[in-house]
């Protein structure tokens, strides 16, 4: 008898884009399949964990997940090995451990292979180099998995009980959930204080100078109220002022650091509108790959799930060539510059940069969506400007001092050399204070008699502390260490989708059912939602993957304390009656008020005599804009996502359908019907029409905002 000896490798990765980018790579003796994900997870119907011995977890194949086990335990029986090059975090490591588990291979076995970007020499490479499974990572993530399954199979049947069914509470969702209404609370108990500028407008020998009091009898001034803010006026309108000293000076600014996922989450809020689940979304088809005309399927980006700052030293050097070939040496900083990371960071991997420096975003545009592009465009810029050279401006700080005690001052600064700004500028968050442009420099000299030509006080009141945007909560969360990369866009998705949380024009609100779970979660279940309990939590999952901590100590230090706390809230919670909020919609089906509902698509009406009546209707938003296909009107709807949507309320015979909602106004350039777009720089109307894509500003918001 002739032995048959297998012709392929196998190669499982998670999903079929990466497994289709990384087939071309390997060629003909490897076959490459996706798990879609995990296979094996904790069961829906029951705790899965047992508390009575050592939290042994139980496995169970995920639903829908059956038949591609099948294919894979097919295709594993044909191969001569099996290589599983999962995702390189820990939750890859724990979909390897679990397919090595069901396919019968030995994880100590040099059966894993990682990589941090989906290029062809990457992924070569790495198939030579197997390893085993790492098993502290594996624990690491079993350890969180297994917390988050006891907060959320022990708190939320509580809920269910004690407030409506279908309630959750879990460990970083129910600390985000508290730092919103925490946030609601401190802007709603903020006091105004009233603060006045007064400012000045001065003539040194013909050359005009604009300049603030600082400054009144040697001390620093505070203006409180009009009536002082009047005194010093007239104390400046006495004149006498001389420029008492001019100072020039160098400031640099440096480059912001290459993304970070939280980094790049903030920035594409920011500069995108993207939310922090669609910024997610589109950096993974840029990882596992597109397919770019002329080139084949390339992955664009390096892994996106990273809290490191830290860059390979060929990354870097691609980068110094193109930087020095496209803009000029003198752009090129002498040393590479190396950003520190933070304190609590895994760095277990690279920062978030291109693949290929070669695949400049504008060359391979056609071959991308609009988000896609975007993105892409923003990833790159933001690397090739953390490796250029300083920006330097020259200051100037003009002191002005009169015989009457007042004190002015003048600042200003020009651009001396542009460095990376030339290239990319980080976005500050909307709701904070954004930078005054500083005025000119001015060719003035020390002891110059000043003249003034007038005056002004401007009344101010100090603002409470703005309302979280998904980029300000997610840079919240990074900084008390709270979560891990790969938590934040599905916390902020969850407290979103279960109606904790609203967002309107960015800002994110506490609902009253948020509220009402908070505070009861404060007076029950204190640490679950200490934000200083849940940063410790993260550090001790941290000492599991190292091999410190073994995980069952940290699962049991954990759930003693936590099953006393639970038995006191069981016994002491009260139940909360939540009335529903009636509408004025009358039920078409039996004449009753419908009341409005929350659902997994958001809110909508109900008649409130289920079960015997169970008529639902959506909430229906009529816009001004009429239908440009026949002129009925147009009514704001909500995909089956979540996502807003304007459709005609003629459908099915009228099939007009927008993501972006229509304006009355129409294109100046072709007549076709425009969409309101919005951005930092204001509102624009935009034609609908993709030959034209006419904007026009709705107020004067300036030109379309570069990045």
């Amino acid at each position: 008898m002739s032995s048959h000896k297998p012709a392929y490798k196998l190669v499982i990765v998670e999903s079929p884009a990466k497994a289709r980018t990384i087939s071309k790579f390997l060629g003909r003796s490897y076959k490459v399949e996706a798990s879609n994900g995990h296979v094996r997870d904790l069961p829906k119907s029951q705790l899965g964990v047992d508390v009575e011995h050592g939290f042994e977890p139980k496995y169970i194949t995920i639903r829908g997940r059956g038949e591609v086990l099948e294919r894979i335990r097919k295709e594993a029986k044909g191969a001569k090995s099996i290589v599983l090059a999962t995702d390189p975090d820990r939750e890859g490591e724990a979909i390897s451990w679990h397919l090595a588990t069901v396919l019968g291979l030995d994880p100590q076995t040099a059966c894993r292979v990682e990589f941090n970007e989906i290029t062809e020499k990457t992924v070569k490479n790495a198939i030579k180099q197997p390893r085993p499974v790492n098993m502290q990572l594996v624990a690491a993530q079993q350890a969180r998995r297994l917390l988050d399954r006891l907060v959320g199979y022990k708190i939320s049947p509580l809920l269910w009980v004690k407030i409506k069914k279908g309630l959750s509470a879990g460990r970083v969702q129910s600390v985000a959930t508290r730092m919103i209404v925490d946030r609601e609370q401190e802007i709603e108990q903020f006091v105004p204080e009233e603060y006045w500028h007064v400012e000045a407008e001065l003539s040194a020998q013909g050359t005009p100078l604009h300049a603030r009091l600082y400054a009144l009898d040697g001390e620093r001034v505070q203006i409180a109220n009009q009536q002082q803010a009047e005194e010093a006026k007239a104390r400046i309108e006495r004149g006498g002022f001389v420029i008492r000293s001019v100072k020039r000076a160098e400031r640099r600014k440096h480059p912001a650091p290459p993304f970070t996922t939280s980094n790049l989450q903030q920035e594409a809020s920011r500069k995108l509108g993207f939310t922090t689940a669609k910024t997610m979304q589109i950096a993974q088809q840029l990882y596992e790959g597109v397919d770019i005309e002329g080139r084949g399927t390339l992955g664009l980006i390096s892994y996106i799930r990273t809290d490191s700052v830290r860059l390979s030293e060929e990354a870097v050097a691609d980068a110094r060539e193109m930087i020095a070939a496209r803009y000029g040496a003198q752009y090129v900083p002498e040393k590479p510059v190396v950003y520190k990371g933070r304190k609590s960071a895994q760095d277990a991997h690279e920062a978030i940069r291109p693949t290929n420096m070669e695949l400049r975003p504008e060359e391979i545009r056609s071959s991308l969506t609009r988000d896609q592009y975007n993105l892409y465009r923003l990833v790159y810029l933001r690397f090739v400007a953390c490796q250029m050279a300083d920006a330097v401006y020259e200051t100037q700080q003009i002191e002005i001092a009169s015989e009457t005690g007042a004190a002015l001052r003048s600042s200003a600064e020009r651009v001396k050399f542009a460095g990376f700004t030339a290239v990319y500028e980080e976005s500050a968050d909307e709701a904070l204070p954004q930078e005054q442009p500083a005025a000119a420099l001015l060719q003035v000299t020390e002891g110059t008699a000043a003249d003034v030509t007038g005056t002004a006080a401007t009344q101010h009141f100090t603002q409470a502390p703005p309302r979280y945007t998904e980029a300000s909560l997610v840079r919240a969360l990074e900084e008390k260490g709270i979560g891990r990369p790969s938590t934040y866009a599905p916390t902020i998705s969850t407290i979103l989708a279960r109606g904790y949380v609203t967002r309107e024009k960015k800002q994110l609100f506490p609902t009253e059912l948020g509220i009402m779970i908070t505070d009861m979660m404060k007076e029950y279940f204190s640490d679950i939602v200490d934000i200083a309990f849940t940063a410790e939590m993260e550090e001790r999952l941290d000492e599991v993957e190292e091999g410190r901590v073994n995980w069952r100590d940290v699962v049991a230090d954990f759930y003693g304390p936590f099953e006393k706390t639970l038995e006191n809230a069981e016994a002491k919670i009260e139940k909360v009656e939540m009335k529903d909020e009636v509408s004025d919609v009358v039920c078409d089906k039996c004449g009753a008020k419908m009341v409005y509902k929350l659902g997994r698509y958001g809110r909508f009406l109900a008649c409130p005599n289920f079960p015997d009546c169970r008529n639902t209707k959506a909430i229906q938003v009529e816009i001004e804009a009429p239908c440009p296909k026949c002129g009925g009107k147009l009514l704001q709807k909500m995909s089956r996502k979540g996502r807003k949507f304007y459709g005609c309320e003629h459908y099915p015979e009228c099939d007009f359908v927008s993501w972006e909602m229509p304006v009355k106004e129409k294109c100046p350039q072709c007549g076709s019907y425009m969409t309101l777009s919005r951005s930092k720089k204001g509102d624009f109307h935009v034609c609908a029409n993709e030959a034209c894509r006419t904007r026009v500003p709705v107020q004067d918001s300036g030109e379309e905002e570069a990045l």
